[in-house]
């Protein structure tokens, strides 16, 4: 086995693994409202349904996987409105550090957090950065529907770009009906907005815009999800497994380090001519 679950490993295990250069896994969502057809677990329930699979095409490799349970609270103060569990950014970034500093202590030189909430997404970011400033090892994040992969020719033509990845809409829903059918709502309720919220359709590439009031404006959903299916979502899963075990792997490669390949990380180490 090299996915290995870090809850069910007792300590001696988990500093033999991290020792070996296993890379710890740490996935991230959020509760929030997903209007009345989807639940606030939806943003962790999906990207543990990407990670999870994509885990086991994994589990063959050399590479030993640590995954640790999952973060399900994540900043999410814009759901507020209707329903929500949020922490505020200070608070999600100590905790970010906390975490990543605890598995560095612990013995991991590599890790990788996998987000699935829109407003994680640039904390989980900074985060790896400020950990890589100050802590020998590597840290990255994603965020699980910025990832794809060629899988199928009708897998590329299911994507809608414009909709991805949405709020509780077609994207979400369609991921939801093929992880989690038994928890999606038959009627899906929409009301159109006009005009369209600018978080979701910035009036020029590259602008992040944010209006006050937007969310409760257009209902707390971005897109209708009456048009998500089952088969639609399981095409759209596979390309982002696909492109998270592409991704996984390509940063396994690019950091496996032979013994004595560690960077001095004082002057010290460095030397007098540092």
């Amino acid at each position: 086995m090299t996915v290995r679950h870090l809850a069910l490993l007792p300590r001696g295990t988990v500093r033999a693994l991290a020792a070996e250069d296993a890379v710890a896994v740490v996935p991230i969502g959020a509760v929030e409202q997903h209007g009345d057809h989807l639940p606030l677990g939806t943003d962790f329930l999906v990207v543990e349904a990407v990670l999870d699979r994509a885990l086991e095409q994994l589990d063959d490799d050399d590479t030993t996987w640590v995954r640790l349970p999952t973060m399900t609270f994540g900043h999410s103060p814009h759901h507020l409105f209707t329903a929500a569990v949020s922490l505020r950014p200070s608070t999600l970034s100590d905790v970010l550090a906390d975490v990543l500093s605890s598995l560095s202590q612990t013995g991991f030189r590599r890790i990788v957090i996998v987000n699935g909430h829109g407003g994680n997404d640039e904390l989980v970011r900074l985060a790896v950065k400020a950990h890589a400033l100050h802590t020998e090892g590597t840290a990255a994040a994603c965020s699980y529907w910025t990832l794809s992969a060629e899988t199928t020719a009708d897998a590329a033509a299911a994507e809608r770009p414009e909709r991805t990845p949405g709020h509780a809409g077609w994207f979400e829903t369609s991921l939801m009906l093929a992880a989690h059918p038994e928890l999606v709502a038959d009627d899906r309720p929409f009301q159109p907005s006009d005009p369209p919220p600018l978080f979701d359709r910035s009036p020029a590439p590259g602008l992040t815009v944010e209006r006050y009031g937007e969310w409760p404006r257009v209902g707390g959903l971005t897109d209708d999800p009456a048009e998500a299916t089952a088969a639609t979502g399981r095409l759209l899963l596979g390309r982002r497994v696909a492109g998270l075990v592409a991704a996984l792997r390509g940063l396994d490669q690019a950091t496996t380090s032979a013994p004595g390949d560690r960077l001095p990380s004082t002057d010290r180490e460095r030397g007098p001519h540092a």
